[in-house]
């Protein structure tokens, strides 16, 4: 069985170093280094020490939905007829099998689940839409198209949190 790695005392070096990442995921540890304050040996023991403990979780390229062919992304509702966690486990290992869906939040307060989609054209997002509502146990479908996207960060704040 393997274990959780324990959790790190995240300093100011390692929270710049997470937020220089969040927001330059290619930068060269020489460069990270520079931003971080420290010299590149343990600047890139850092960025390991951070992988390993589950907090630097990936690398991703940020890419442009249009461009590449999906013309529409949009966002679901869906309220389940259960929720029962076999129910729940079901749907979450459904959608998970689909390509469109590129984020899935189980919710409360106005649905079980809300999902994230992109879509060729109308067609293919009315497909999919139908697709959802005729799941086992889906009782509801609320679908919100968007329309703008003028705010999309990766990754959290990284300023200290008070409390």
């Amino acid at each position: 069985m393997q274990r959780e790695p324990d959790p790190i005392n995240l300093d100011e070096i390692d929270r710049r170093i997470i937020s220089e990442l969040q927001g330059d995921g290619r930068m060269t540890n020489v460069e990270l280094a520079r931003r971080a304050g420290i010299s590149p040996p343990p600047c890139l023991r850092r960025v390991r020490r951070l992988e390993e403990a589950g907090y630097i979780q990936g690398y991703h390229a940020q890419t442009d939905g249009q461009k590449l062919g999906w013309q529409i992304s949009f966002f679901v509702i869906v309220g389940l007829e259960s929720q029962k966690q076999v129910v729940l486990d079901g749907f979450e290992s459904l959608v998970a099998s689909w390509p469109e869906v590129r984020e899935c939040h189980m919710i409360r307060g106005g649905g079980d689940f809300l999902l994230k989609l992109v879509a060729r054209d109308a067609v293919h997002e009315n497909q999919l839409t139908a697709k959802l509502t005729g799941a086992v146990h889906v009782a509801k479908v609320q679908t919100l198209q968007t329309i703008r996207t003028s705010r999309a960060l990766a990754g959290v704040p990284m300023e200290r949190a008070h409390g």
